[in-house]
């Protein structure tokens, strides 16, 4: 995966937080730059650790599926894509106005479940998993910022376009994959 694809992959993954960081935006009222800092650090950070955990568990495993690897990469990113896409159409829940730990760990584990999945893929593809988790993690980190700005003026106008945006790059990136390991491309 070259550094233009790990750049349209990072952006797909981030959209979610994106949508979360909207509505936090929006739950809150009138934002403080440390609401911004905060959103970003738990979203950017856990959008990084989750891709590393999965590629580590991924590498375990890799001799054992190198042979169907793509159709692996293709059917992960599909369903998250897919899923990504589903979530928008579903009708949005109101977020806790809270930036504590106790309120921001569980929604940063949740958001990021599908960079666990990313993590796995980037095993089979032989991703050079420090440079991905970072771009995945400064990507997450900024636009999770700007959400909470963003939702603060525009709210809930942009989560389910968000979402929508990020399903259909991460099928892209799963069916570009598949068709390049199978030779069509």
């Amino acid at each position: 995966m070259n550094l233009q694809e790990l750049f349209f992959v990072a952006v797909g993954l981030s959209m979610d937080a994106l949508a979360i960081s909207l509505c936090k935006g929006l739950s809150v009222g009138k934002v403080q730059k440390k609401h911004m800092i905060i959103t970003g650090l738990w979203f950017g950070g856990s959008q990084a650790i989750m891709p590393l955990i999965g590629y580590l568990l991924g590498i375990n495993f890799q001799s054992f599926v190198e042979s169907i690897d793509h159709w692996i990469t293709f059917i992960l990113l599909g369903m998250i894509g897919l899923n990504m896409i589903r979530e928008s159409r579903e009708e949005a829940k109101k977020l806790n106005a809270s930036f504590s730990a106790k309120v921001m760990f569980p929604l940063a584990i949740a958001d990021s479940i599908d960079a666990l999945a990313a993590g796995v893929t980037f095993a089979f593809m032989d991703v050079n998993i420090i440079p991905a988790v970072l771009l995945i993690g400064t990507i997450t980190c900024v636009l999770s910022a700007l959400g909470v700005k963003l939702g603060s003026k525009f709210g809930e106008k942009y989560k389910s376009k968000a979402e929508i945006l990020g399903g259909i790059i991460l099928i892209t990136m799963g069916t570009l994959t598949l068709l390049q390991d199978l030779g069509v491309l």
